[in-house]
């Protein structure tokens, strides 16, 4: 935990490692910003600090209109935090108060509104309702300076009450109207396309986004995703529709050139939200390599595999039944057994905005997506032993299916991811491994080992450690709270990158 002091060096130092860690306020000038922000230095008595934007609009400060601050990576903290801060920021972040307002956050949490909102004002500087403000304000910004849509509509897709709210809020946060913002700011990230909403999605470097987009092109399921060396594109189950979304390297960096085709604009902060947690975009990489860079074992697989992150999923449900095709199968055996689910049991791909042309745009990589993954629903009536699988298997993932639609089973943002892992692991067929790699892709956990996959083991054997279970899982205690990091570094370690098997998975979708 940092305290002023070591924040104001941060500051004086225009350090970009703090960007979305805390935010900085200059009281004479009504203004805040992102630490490495390249304006002279305010004096030390001149400045505040928030832990969150929503926290320094709260006490009447504007965004620096120089670092944008509202463009900073997210803070890794609320990925990590188990508590129930955590998971309420995590949930307002996939919008959950747009869809259920602060009293179904709060029931969903289990607690009452004034309880949250005071935990969350302690915590974070801002209750509920200010947090959603401020992603609203971002969402706004984006969708009015990099799209053609009417400011009306905006309005209502970002998730305000109306127009006059709309104005207000985007004149309290950004100092300027929406109008002014469009006529003033227009951008389109890497040239645009119509019919898309285009976009950057910050990340701390480094990053290694190449072997990122290429562990998840490995897994891509035939006509829900697809890679083609260079682009990453899949379909997105969201609230208002399924959608699309490419994501590329941006040239000149530090951000992913992302381009979504929404059947709601209104979902654009969910559909962005799960982007960011499938590329683990609010990770601090600079933490994870101090913490494991000086351990003797894993020194080397950090200086070699610079930047590494922990891939997530979009979708936590999707994930976790393609975790239970893959037990005992190999990636490419996975692969396929999910995408004949997805023909078979997946909806075809309703046409969602496409380019001003009425065209596909000529993108081979979109055109192959025309399924949307087949739903926990969906699955939960089909017929176990009809599915092309082992009986047991198929008793399994039909039975996790039915537990995860039916609410057994929370695999949503706001979750108790200790409470979710028990709950999976007491479901026929789906053991501690299927319910760890659950637990790290699916909900984003950083700190899950996997001690019984065999990638692991090989890994650590190969380093000269024990490989057993557990022995390694004993071994891994030092690592928290980045076990799932060391968990791909020592899969990385290995020549070819893969395990040949698990105790319980073996390739894991």
């Amino acid at each position: 935990m940092l305290d002023d002091d070591q924040r104001y060096r941060a500051v004086h130092s225009r350090d970009p490692r703090f960007d979305g860690v805390f935010y900085t306020a200059v009281r004479t000038t009504g203004i805040y910003c992102r630490p490495s922000c390249p304006a002279q230095t305010p004096r030390r008595e001149n400045t505040r600090f928030f832990p969150t934007a929503a926290a320094a609009q709260e006490a009447g400060f504007r965004a620096c209109k120089r670092c944008r601050p509202d463009l900073a990576p997210g803070s890794p903290e609320w990925n990590s935090r188990a508590d129930v801060v955590g998971r309420a920021m995590r949930l307002i972040q996939d919008g959950a108060i747009d869809r259920t307002g602060v009293d179904g956050l709060a029931h969903d949490l289990g607690y009452s509104t004034r309880q949250l909102r005071r935990l969350l004002v302690s915590e974070v500087g801002a209750g509920p309702v200010a947090l959603a403000r401020s992603e609203r304000a971002q969402t706004a910004r984006v969708l009015t300076q990099t799209t053609d849509m009417p400011l009306t509509d905006i309005a209502f897709a970002a998730g305000f009450g109306s127009v006059r709210q709309f104005n207000e809020t985007m004149r309290a946060v950004h100092g300027r109207s929406p109008t002014q913002m469009r006529t003033q700011g227009r951008s389109r990230p890497g040239g645009g396309v119509p019919g898309a909403i285009t976009l950057r999605l910050p990340y701390r470097e480094p990053i290694d986004l190449d072997a990122m987009l290429r562990f998840l092109g490995d897994r891509a399921v035939p006509g829900v995703e697809s890679h083609d060396g260079r682009t990453y594109r899949r379909v997105l189950r969201l609230p208002g529709g399924p959608g699309t979304v490419e994501l590329s390297a941006g040239p000149g960096g530090p951000y992913v050139l992302c381009e979504l085709r929404l059947t709601d604009p209104a979902d654009i902060t969910t559909a962005v939200r799960r982007c960011r947690r499938m590329l683990d975009l609010d990770a601090d990489p600079a933490a994870v390599a101090e913490a494991l860079g000086e351990d003797p074992l894993l020194g080397g697989p950090v200086r070699r595999h610079r930047g590494l992150r922990s891939p997530g999923h979009p979708d936590p449900a999707e994930l976790a039944v393609r975790a239970v095709l893959g037990q005992q199968v190999s990636v490419k055996a996975a692969r396929t057994l999910a995408g004949r689910l997805a023909a078979r049991f997946g909806r075809p791909l309703p046409e969602v905005p496409a380019d001003g042309d009425g065209s596909d745009g000529g993108t081979e990589g979109r055109a192959s997506l025309n399924r949307v993954f087949p739903s926990p629903e969906t699955l939960a009536a089909a017929d176990p032993t009809d599915l092309g699988l082992p009986v047991s298997r198929g008793r399994a993932l039909v039975g996790l299916a039915e537990a995860i639609a039916t609410g057994r089973v929370d695999l949503g943002p706001g979750t108790d991811r200790e409470a979710t892992e028990r709950a999976l692991a007491e479901l026929y067929g789906i053991g501690p491994g299927t319910a760890g790699y659950i637990r790290m892709r699916g909900l984003g956990d950083p700190d899950v080992f996997l001690s019984g996959d065999l990638g692991v083991r090989a890994g650590l054997e190969a380093l000269g450690a024990p490989g057993a279970p557990e022995e390694a899982a004993a071994l891994a205690h030092r690592w928290s709270p980045w076990r799932s990091y060391a968990t791909h570094l020592l899969r990385a370690s290995l020549d070819d990158g893969e395990s040949t098997g698990t105790t319980d998975t073996r390739s894991r979708g």
